[in-house]
């Protein structure tokens, strides 16, 4: 296996500010495996309109949106295919371009295109100079709701928002993931509903500019779908003016190719964005009330997380930095969850206490960091670069999506299945993002370096509390869920699984016993996640 990669190197607060100047959406991401073949599946899912979706939605749903379409014997349609045989009729270098690109699969594309604006995005926030914007600390908040564009705005220092740190991206991959997941199985409900064949098999005169012509009904657009129900989530989660210019060019692209190519008709592509938009809003809705407004918190719930750790008499965690910030979205743990109710999710999250910061055991564990970061290996210092998946990367849960990317496309999967699989996936780790986050404020415990200064940890200090690790947390739901989607490669799953877990140790910036816990609890919510896979329909 791979184990070093090297973007992932330790920046220091000097490399962020560098970083905040560069402007493309390209700079950070690994590109391996970004070129994509034409997209022919093996099985094309065409029942896949009968799978559950994660927000109860059934065609009747749709019925005012997607009208009956035209018959394909009616003149309107006829002059459509008229329309059709005048574009094909125009494809130049730059079409053909959008036309190779998007037939790889819209859904791992928009995923690539996820994972550049998260490492884009992914800086932390600068320290404000102007004190007088900010009276309890010296560093802004990001928006952590992303509600408005105006919320995120550049700040008086440069710094953009949002700061796509690893609870921002999980949450983001898993609402792109849900919104791209419901909009094709209902578009899947829909093309059998109606069972309007493409262009090209109503008229045998139009030769598709296309390597694998579809072997789908055509009506509604699949592509048209997934084109605005992408663009809409991720320009209202990118909200900066070039992100939103580049995601704008890339959703026209998707939308109009299959006509370029002569696989689809106008009216095919103008109900499939209908379509797109209208899925987008039901998921909307769920994601602007399911309590990201409120992660960040507040000076006092800070204060009284600490106050009643240190009442117990044990050790509460603190920032090490220099100008001390709050930690990193510290209620996050109470935002809403995908695969099980948050009251199983709090008693999951709680159930593996950490060590006593009183106790032998937590010295000889303290001793253990110690160790690691005083005698590094070569091999060691390659698994952490490898896994730091930090500034200017895609974050923990882009790894793991890029991962099963390389499994997706070997099976050959259709886009609903591959659409199925990421949202599996996805949830999976933004669940295991509100766990952790709510096992580190609950037990609100120190980092080793806090514990013993001499301890100079190798890959950065992120700022909030040490227990559980969310590397081994992210890893182990991924690797649970990626197993159950492809059992042949388990193994290897959960070996990443775990030499990312080790990662956080050998960089000083975990016990074991947070990786170990993580590793735990992380695993059960990734059961969770399968529990849905096997009951969804698409066995």
């Amino acid at each position: 296996m791979k184990t070093i990669i090297t973007k992932n190197i330790k920046l220091t607060i000097s490399a962020f500010l560098l970083i905040a100047g560069v402007s493309s959406c390209e700079k950070y991401l690994d590109k391996e495996g970004t070129e994509l073949a034409a997209l022919n599946p093996t099985n094309t899912d065409v029942a896949a309109g009968a799978w559950k979706t994660y927000t109860g939605t059934v065609v009747a749903d749709y019925a005012t949106v997607i009208t009956t379409p035209d018959a394909v014997t009616s003149a309107n349609y006829l002059k459509e295919i008229e329309e059709v045989k005048t574009e094909v009729g125009k494809i130049d270098d730059t079409r053909r371009e959008a036309i190779r690109y998007w037939n790889g699969g819209g859904v791992l594309r928009w995923n690539q295109i996820m994972r550049e604006l998260v490492a884009k995005n992914n800086l932390p926030p600068a320290e404000n100079t102007d004190f007088s914007k900010s009276t309890t600390f010296p560093y802004p908040l990001p928006s952590s709701a992303t509600t408005a564009a105006a919320d995120n705005a550049d700040n008086a220092v440069g710094t953009t928002f949002p700061f796509s740190n690893p609870p921002y991206a999980a949450r983001a991959y898993a609402y792109m993931s849900v919104a791209q997941y419901d909009a094709l199985v209902m578009t899947m409900a829909l093309k059998a509903k109606y069972a309007r064949k493409a262009p090209n098999a109503v008229d045998a005169s139009i030769t598709p500019v296309i390597v694998a012509a579809p072997k789908l009904n055509s009506f509604p657009s699949e592509d048209a779908v997934m084109a605005a129900v992408s663009y809409e989530f991720m320009k209202r989660l990118f909200p900066r003016s070039a992100d939103t210019l580049y995601l704008y060019k890339k959703k026209e692209e998707q939308k109009w190719f299959k006509l370029w190519a002569g696989v689809s008709t106008r009216s095919d592509i103008e109900a499939g964005e209908k379509l797109g938009k209208a899925i987008y809003a039901k998921v909307f809705a769920r994601f602007r009330t399911d309590g990201m407004a409120n992660a960040v918190g507040t000076q006092a719930k800070w204060d009284s997380l600490a106050n009643r750790i240190t009442e117990k008499g044990e050790v509460a965690w603190k920032s090490m930095e220099d100008a001390p910030r709050p930690p990193m979205l510290a209620m996050y743990g109470n935002v809403a969850t995908w695969n099980m109710d948050k009251a199983a999710l709090n008693t999951l999250s709680t159930s593996i206490p950490p060590l006593s910061t009183k106790s032998a055991e937590f010295k000889a564990q303290v001793a253990e960091v110690k160790y690691y970061t005083e005698n590094p290996t070569r091999e060691r210092i390659a698994i952490v670069h490898y896994w730091a998946d930090g500034a200017g990367t895609h974050a923990p849960p882009g790894h793991w999506n890029q991962i099963a990317e390389k499994a997706i496309v070997a099976a050959k999967m259709s886009e609903v299945r591959t659409a199925r699989n990421f949202a599996l996936l996805n949830t999976a780790m933004m669940d295991a993002a509100v766990s952790c986050w709510y096992t580190k404020s609950y037990y609100y415990y120190p980092r080793p370096s806090q514990m013993d200064n001499g301890i100079k940890t190798l890959t950065g200090l992120p700022n909030f509390p040490s227990y559980t690790s969310g590397h081994s947390t992210f890893s182990a739901a991924a690797a649970t869920v990626l197993s159950y989607i492809f059992p042949e490669n388990a193994a290897s799953y959960q070996a990443q699984a775990d030499e990312a877990s080790k990662s956080r140790l050998y960089g000083g910036i975990h016990y074991k016993m947070d990786c170990d816990g993580g590793l735990k609890i992380g695993k059960a919510v990734g059961d969770k996640a399968v529990l849905r896979g096997q009951s969804d329909g698409a066995q």
